[in-house]
């Protein structure tokens, strides 16, 4: 036989797939039919797989928000599947990632995602691949679609677009903010330390127990008296964080921001306040000379911006969808995403849209099935994404779903700096 002709038959011959981990049961939305894998990588990281019974070829691959603080468990992932049972029911199949740690790192996370990638492409050889990135996961995902080939589009929710450098900023100023007001983090009588540590190395506290100094210097909703309401009133206005997430968002502040700076930064300081003007108090200049300042140290930040902040080059379809109303990741991040695909010159490739709610977690099912769908369009038929166009098709599968849509196809959200004073 010709040798050429022989390597050509040899080439043609179909690579087998790599063998499948053990099944597992679904969790109770994927429907039924489906075929769920479970396992754990080689670096520690929890996976779940689900193929349904009527696959069209595409994998999803997610990645998940947050980040956790904990150790990574079998049950993040289960957990994402059923959030995200939607992908199934639409032909997808699906495949999400623990992450082989808790705690802040957006290339190591993107780094397990790819991995789930290639380990999942091996066993089902997909025709497609699309990754699917939520609150901090879109963050992560959008950092993987920068690092790694093997993905042929991308759909990013509600999320932290405007990388660590940027994102957090508006916890600074509540951090330092809320201090001001209440005193009580940390007490006068307990150790002192710079607000940006989130909290002193060897603290034991709690998220009760910061749960119970807020209630101690806020009071609770329908219980507050008229010092605390203008307390309140003040943290609200100036922060612009909505009351329903203060809490949340104190607690990144706090435990988040220590293991960035104690684990990750080598307790260097990655943020600032330099500069801001504190607006929307009862006493401005008061607050604006008794709020705690600082400068952020350069090799702290140049090492957050590294591991997080994005370029904004993108060479496949990335749609993003965002709540206008979202408490937790403001929508202003998708107008910083914007301006960094804008300046890097590919602005084609991305298409954002928005809807009406004040939601973070997930959108409704049939919002999610109108967005793959319009990405698939894209993807495989070089169909752009339109925003009026989403709209239009979202009550279609809501006959199927019945979750409702609530998309704003006209809307476009302001700059990220008028929601986040810039630092100096």
């Amino acid at each position: 036989m010709n040798v050429l002709l022989a390597f050509a038959l040899a080439a043609s011959v179909a690579t087998p797939a790599a063998p499948l981990p053990p099944t597992a049961p679904c969790p109770e939305n994927v429907p039924a039919g489906t075929t769920c894998y479970e396992g754990r990588d080689a670096n520690g990281a929890y996976y779940t797989i689900a193929v349904p019974k009527k696959w069209n070829k595409t994998l999803v691959v997610h990645s998940h928000g947050g980040p956790d603080l904990g150790d990574p468990t079998p049950e993040r992932t289960r957990d994402d599947l059923n959030r995200w049972a939607v992908m199934v029911k639409e032909g997808y199949a699906w495949a999400g990632t623990s992450y082989r740690r808790g705690g802040y790192g957006t290339r190591m996370a993107a780094e397990d995602t790819d991995n789930l990638r290639k380990m999942v492409s091996e066993m089902l050889k997909p025709h497609k691949v699309y990754i699917h990135g939520q609150s901090w996961g879109g963050n992560v995902a959008a950092k993987t679609i920068e690092l790694y080939k093997g993905y042929d589009a991308a759909l990013l929710t509600s999320g932290v677009m405007a990388g660590g450098s940027r994102g957090y900023d508006y916890r600074v100023d509540l951090r330092v903010v809320y201090q001001y007001y209440c005193g009580n983090h940390p007490r006068p009588s307990e150790v002192q330390y710079p607000l940006w540590q989130g909290l002193r190395p060897g603290s034991t506290m709690t998220t009760a127990g910061l749960r119970s100094r807020i209630e101690e210097c806020l009071g609770t909703a329908g219980n507050r008296t008229p010092e605390q309401q203008q307390k309140l009133k003040d943290i609200l206005t100036v922060t612009k964080i909505p009351e329903e997430t203060l809490n949340s968002h104190l607690n990144f502040a706090t435990f988040t921001f220590r293991d960035i700076v104690h684990n990750r930064l080598g307790d260097k300081n990655p943020w600032s306040n330099a500069g801001v003007k504190y607006q929307g108090s009862h006493d401005d200049v008061a607050l604006n000379a008794g709020v705690e300042r600082f400068s952020a140290d350069p090799e702290a930040r140049a090492a957050l911006a590294y591991d997080s902040d994005l370029t904004g080059k993108i060479d496949i379809p990335v749609l993003s969808v965002h709540a206008i109303g979202d408490p937790t990741a403001f929508v202003e991040h998708e107008s910083a995403y914007r301006d960094t695909v804008l300046k890097a010159g590919r602005w084609w490739n991305l298409v954002q849209t928005f809807t009406n709610e004040a939601t973070h977690s997930a959108f409704s099912d049939s919002e999610y099935a109108a967005a793959m769908q319009s990405l698939e369009a894209w993807e495989k038929w070089g169909l752009r994404s339109n925003p009026y166009l989403i709209a239009y098709s979202c009550p279609g599968h809501d006959t199927k779903y019945g979750t409702g849509c609530f998309f704003n196809p006209g809307y476009k959200p302001n700059s990220y700096e008028s929601r986040v004073a810039p630092r100096t």
